[in-house]
């Protein structure tokens, strides 16, 4: 069964390649640039929610100055490694204000994610670096955003203008960030799909 699903996902391959959808315009490369941030709360109920958000914002207050100059994900991994005390640190003390005894966990490391729209860009659905930060059971619906480049905006994102000039400032070509900006039209789609199996595959 599965040399069949390998033999007909292979077949497949070759007619898209033939037809020019194939995934070779960059789409890997917005793997290995970004690193995303993912905030889970202790649960659903109102409270724990309203907690995560403010948790959330405690954590891009020491994220956002300290990401602001890197140039490469690299230096970012490196620069929240170095400050993993100070991020958690700042969600104890948020939790503390509250009169809460939830705890922290910050992990740093690599996470499957989905595909996710924002106001001007779509994420394709993936295996990023990712910063996630686990609220007690961590069992709440979650908040998810681009850490590096530093996009995330508390509430929202940022402006389309202000995220190519993020992206393409830390390594992506203007045609690499076009893909992330025009995931709506049907070959980007498809170029997200192949590249998702390949993952998969190898």
């Amino acid at each position: 069964m599965q040399k069949r699903l390998l033999t007909a996902t292979l077949a497949l391959c070759a007619v898209l390649l033939f037809l020019g959808l194939f995934p070779v315009h960059g789409e890997a490369e917005i793997y290995d640039t970004v690193v995303r941030l993912h905030v889970l709360a202790n649960s659903d109920s109102d409270e724990d929610q309203a907690l995560k958000l403010r948790v959330r914002d405690a954590v891009l207050e020491v994220t956002s100055p300290l990401l602001a100059d890197c140039t490469s994900q690299e230096e970012a991994r490196a620069l929240i490694e170095a400050h993993t005390d100070d991020i958690r640190t700042a969600a104890e003390a948020v939790i503390a204000a509250e009169g809460r005894t939830d705890t922290v966990s910050i992990l740093l490391g690599e996470e499957e994610y989905p595909e996710r729209d924002y106001d001007s860009f779509c994420f394709p659905a993936g295996t990023y670096l990712s910063l996630r930060v686990c609220i007690g059971d961590a069992e709440g619906k979650n908040w998810w955003c681009c850490l590096f480049p530093p996009l995330c905006l508390g509430t929202s994102t940022a402006t389309t203008q202000a995220a190519e000039e993020e992206f393409i400032a830390v390594g992506l070509t203007p045609s690499q960030y076009k893909i992330i900006t025009e995931s709506e039209k049907p070959v980007y789609k498809v170029r997200f799909k192949i590249l998702e199996v390949f993952q998969s595959l190898w």
